[in-house]
């Protein structure tokens, strides 16, 4: 079974979660790393680690790896919207039939058996199946639960509208205002839209591949969150029969970071505070061996660590804030983010 990991520019998060599977996971699996920017000498470092994994590198990667020495020569803003998808799609393509994708930034934090759960997805006709969740508990009450095994239940979504493509898409991006109708008929409210979440993992999902591959078909080169969610929810419609088409472990056994992203694109919050920089060093502290990537695991890094290494060149104050924000969007959703 393929355990693909798509990354860029954090090899000391990469470390800890390759280190974590290797800690964690049974079975019969190969690691991907599907890499677009991480300066070589960072890869090098991980290949010699990890001999056995495989890293393969996107069309775009020397342009990214320019982009990271010009935004630390100059300050010059990395795009963190060019998004190679398609390099993540036509991997996924040629991966196993059951296939688990995640990210950089992600750890197993408890034991799992690949070859036990391959078993029970052929057995349950199970398509996602849930590793982790963010600790959001509060999706529950949308959600039939049902034990199905000793480690899995069945995760089938309640009370969600489910149409075709076109009413999806109209639904999603309230095109002839139907979205509007329908929150003032009282059949949707500000929330509905999150409900849907509960058809896709992006972070933390054991995927039959041709489900994964449904989903992020024509994203053409930017992860189109709405477009993932409509094409989940009209396969989804085909399936309704299955009341396991999405399980979950009955205990998470991933989580990620709430303090950490790889570029500033999708987190400029207005604060003093680059990123960019800030992965810079953690980077080259990890390079030179003086970071410990399995700093207090399972639990992310703790703040204070993370300082000792940052604080000659980053804005702490404006640092904490930055990190404050950034989890809070996570806690108003009901995710845990400790």
């Amino acid at each position: 079974m393929d355990i693909i990991i798509k990354s860029f520019n954090r090899p000391f998060y990469l470390d800890r979660c390759i280190t974590s599977i290797y800690k964690n996971v049974s079975g019969d699996f190969k690691i991907k790393v599907l890499d677009d920017g991480t300066p070589e000498k960072h890869l090098d470092k991980i290949r010699e680690k990890y001999p056995e994994v495989e890293i393969l590198l996107s069309d775009n990667y020397e342009n990214k790896v320019k982009a990271i020495e010009e935004n630390i020569a100059s300050g010059k803003s990395i795009n963190g919207f060019e998004i190679p998808t398609k390099f993540w799609y036509e991997n996924v393509k040629n991966s196993s039939e059951y296939v688990i994708v995640t990210e950089d930034d992600v750890w197993f934090t408890q034991a799992v058996n690949l070859n036990e759960l391959t078993k029970d997805a052929q057995k349950f006709d199970i398509h996602l199946l849930k590793l982790g969740w963010l600790g959001n508990e509060n999706e529950r009450k949308d959600l039939n639960l049902n034990s199905i095994s000793e480690n899995l239940e069945s995760a089938q979504p309640k009370n969600l509208l489910l149409m075709n493509r076109k009413l999806m898409t109209a639904f999603f991006h309230n095109q002839y205002k139907f979205f509007t109708i329908l929150y003032k008929l009282k059949f949707v409210n500000n929330l509905t839209h999150l409900k849907y979440w509960s058809l896709n993992s992006i972070l933390m999902g054991f995927y039959k591949k041709e489900y994964w591959l449904e989903i992020w078909k024509d994203m053409d080169g930017k992860v189109d969150e709405k477009k993932q969610l409509i094409n989940a929810s009209v396969f989804y419609k085909k399936h309704l029969n299955n009341p396991n088409f999405i399980s979950r472990l009955k205990a998470e056994a991933m989580k990620t970071t709430f303090q950490s992203s790889a570029t500033n694109s999708y987190h400029e919050y207005g604060f003093d505070f680059d990123v960019n920089q800030f992965n810079y060093l953690i980077n080259e502290a990890w390079l030179k061996g003086d970071f410990d990537a399995m700093q207090n695991f399972p639990k992310d890094f703790s703040l204070d660590y993370l300082k000792n290494f940052v604080s000659a060149k980053i804005n702490i104050p404006e640092f904490e804030q930055w990190v404050d924000k950034f989890r809070s969007q996570y806690e108003n959703m009901g995710c845990k983010t400790e």
